[in-house]
């Protein structure tokens, strides 16, 4: 994601649009995206009461400094159309992003910027307002993951969706998240995930891991989270409470490294200045720090930012 637009994405909690007491009970849990769905979460008779259900709680507020996002249902269903026309026309003013899933073309993403740039205009919103975020859940949507991210600016978010992608596959699998039997050598989902990742890094997005759904396992959640994080990701869903923790904690950097990240930065900026010597490569302690150093510590330092971290052991410029 580029410096100037990174939210703060490590944990983003599904809550089912249908559940009035689960809507209420999001606002007060410490994940930084909470997202309100109206697609897989919610059953064919309920979606349109989950529509109002899902406006009331955006609008009465306490969602904090959350990013408020609401998941509609895919184009290929009836739905779509009246998912985005009720809630953005409803609570666009307190509404960040539309999550669009089972995105298969680049052409999807620009119809649901078209929809979405007239609803703003009839309420006057700011252009533009609305972000999206793109699902990837079949092999279609994958090949395609470049064109998607480049799609619309509105995008802020490609997401990998697990569950449906290992169907649209084939994948000899029924445990979302962990490893196929008999594939016992590498991940079997590297390859996807390193395709949604360079996709959202070209084009300046973020990059956000799907469920794990075994929901009691928080030791599988953490090591199964730690793989794409290791990679670079954002974030990564939570369908429980108990996996909140662990997911700020895993996509945050270490404070070591957050500390480290911000004493690179501010030596590199000193040392570069007329007042400390002009010089593009200089010690940092036993390490030698130049533009590819100040680079790399900006995506920590970034990440640290956004997750609310505060240095803990400020570098100073040296006195003589």
């Amino acid at each position: 994601m580029s410096e100037q637009v990174l939210r703060s994405r490590r944990s983003c909690l599904a809550t089912p649009g249908s559940n009035p007491r689960f809507l209420a009970k999001a606002k007060g849990l410490d994940a930084d995206q909470v997202f309100l769905d109206l697609e897989d979460s919610v059953a064919p008779i309920a979606k349109v009461d989950a529509r109002k259900n899902i406006v009331a709680a955006l609008n009465e507020g306490g969602w904090g400094n959350k990013v408020r996002v609401v998941r509609v249902n895919d184009w290929t269903t009836e739905w779509t159309y009246a998912d985005v026309i009720e809630v953005v026309g409803g609570a666009g003013a307190n509404l960040d992003c539309i999550m669009l899933p089972k995105v298969q073309t680049a052409e999807q993403v620009v119809a649901l910027d078209l929809l979405l740039t007239q609803i703003e205009k009839v309420h006057g919103y700011e252009p533009g307002k609305i972000g999206i975020e793109a699902q990837i859940e079949n092999a279609l949507g994958l090949t395609n993951v470049n064109a998607i991210a480049a799609a619309s600016p509105r995008v802020e978010t490609i997401i990998f969706g697990p569950a449906d992608f290992m169907a649209s596959i084939n994948m000899k699998s029924l445990v979302v998240g962990e490893q196929p039997p008999g594939y016992d050598v590498g991940d079997a989902y590297h390859y996807i995930l390193m395709q949604i990742l360079m996709a959202a890094r070209a084009y300046g997005k973020q990059a956000i891991d799907g469920p794990y759904l075994q929901i009691k396992e928080v030791d599988g959640f953490r090591r199964v989270a730690g793989r794409s994080a290791a990679l670079g990701f954002d974030g990564k869903w939570v369908l429980h409470p108990d996996q909140i923790a662990a997911a700020n904690e895993v996509y945050s950097p270490r404070q070591e490294d957050y500390d480290h990240s911000e004493n690179i930065l501010d030596a590199y900026d000193h040392y570069t200045s007329a007042a400390g010597g002009a010089r593009g490569a200089v010690m940092l302690g036993d390490e030698m720090i130049d533009e590819a150093s100040r680079k790399m510590a900006l995506v920590i330092s970034a990440k640290g930012r956004a997750a609310g971290m505060t240095r803990t052991d400020p570098w100073q410029p040296p006195t003589d």
